[in-house]
């Protein structure tokens, strides 16, 4: 009795996987990507040590000190929040415009206010650190700031390091939302 489920004789569309669902709402905020491996390593890792933190919590308040169990109870709260945080970290796209979550800032621009989005060659940071190496850079310009472009995907950031087609795809998939809902030329 074959069971097709279990098997791996069928063929898997990737392709498929990543576009969006035609009762989908294009009105609602979406990453039109998957988050990154080092991202999601990262986070968990944060979500391992705030168990411990919290485990820690409930032995110091069953040993009687409820002030450092509270304290210890806070931080696991925000060791939680910012693994969170970090998983949210990305370009967002909507039929309003595009958003910018960075780790303490977010930033919005609406479709009407891009002139251009478009792929560059520039030196990229590297995981977000300050060490620069030449990569690929997905920039922003919009029409209130001319003189500045700002970067919202690079390919050696935390969801793209060393998956160069996945990049590809998602600042394509950035381009046609900004070349489907922005401003006619």
């Amino acid at each position: 009795m074959p069971l097709p489920f279990l098997t791996a004789d069928r063929a898997f569309e990737e392709a498929a996987a990543d576009t969006a669902l035609p009762f989908d709402d294009r009105d609602q905020w979406r990453r039109p990507y998957r988050p990154g491996p080092y991202r999601v390593a990262a986070s968990a890792l944060l979500l391992l040590l705030a168990s411990y933190v919290l485990v820690a919590a409930v032995i110091i308040a069953a040993a009687g000190d409820v002030m450092a169990a509270s304290l210890c109870g806070a931080l696991a709260v925000l060791i939680i929040a910012a693994a969170l945080r970090l998983l949210r970290m990305g370009t967002w796209v909507s039929a309003r415009g595009v958003r910018h979550v960075a780790f303490l800032q977010t930033r919005t621009a609406p479709w009407n206010a891009v002139v251009a989005v478009r792929t560059v060659q520039q030196p990229v940071r590297w995981l977000g650190l300050p060490r620069t190496v030449q990569g690929q850079a997905l920039t922003l310009v919009r029409r209130d700031r001319q003189g500045e472009q700002a970067t919202l995907l690079t390919s050696h950031n935390g969801d793209f390091l060393g998956r160069s087609t996945a990049f590809e795809r998602a600042a394509d998939s950035v381009e046609v939302w900004a070349a489907e809902y922005g401003p006619q030329r």
